[in-house]
């Protein structure tokens, strides 16, 4: 046997129904489809339609709520921050901002910034400048020597520029 020689079995393979070509194929005239009405047309699908009864995403109950004004930060941890150093996979001695996390592959999304969360411990003398962080992050880094610098959210501080 040869790879030229290789076929599928017979009628492993069915060729598809050609519609609407004439009374004596069998799917003439309407093509399968009945006569008249709305699924007898071209472009017609009904999603979600279930003739009358009370369609699924209906039936089931609703829940949460997404706030327009909520902020989407990306979450990190000192103890995360703290093995990266170890790793020497962040230096230690510069700023640490959203980029340098973003690198590092800590901080994923977050488009309104980085969130300091006080999970885990840190030895290093670290200096942070993020859009926000938990008490207990800013009191960690702080005790180990370094700074958290939190900026201020565009309105917020376009607000106190105003005043």
């Amino acid at each position: 046997m040869k790879l030229n020689d290789i076929r599928d079995n017979a009628g492993a393979r069915k060729a598809r129904m050609r519609v609407g070509r004439g009374i004596g194929s069998g799917k003439g005239k309407t093509g399968g489809r009945g006569q008249k009405g709305q699924k007898s047309r071209s472009g017609v699908a009904v999603k979600g339609f279930e003739g009358g009864q009370m369609p699924l995403h209906m039936r089931l109950p609703k829940r949460g709520f997404n706030n327009p004004f909520g902020k989407d930060y990306a979450e990190v941890n000192i103890g995360m921050v703290q093995k990266l150093v170890d790793a020497g996979k962040i230096d230690g001695k510069t700023v640490i901002d959203h980029e340098v996390l973003k690198v590092a592959g800590v901080a994923r999304g977050g488009k309104d910034g980085v969130r300091l969360l006080g999970k885990g411990e840190v030895s290093a003398k670290l200096n942070f400048k993020v859009a926000g962080a938990s008490k207990g992050a800013v009191a960690a880094v702080e005790k180990a020597g370094g700074s958290v610098e939190v900026t201020a959210p565009k309105k917020a501080q376009a607000a106190a520029d105003a005043e």
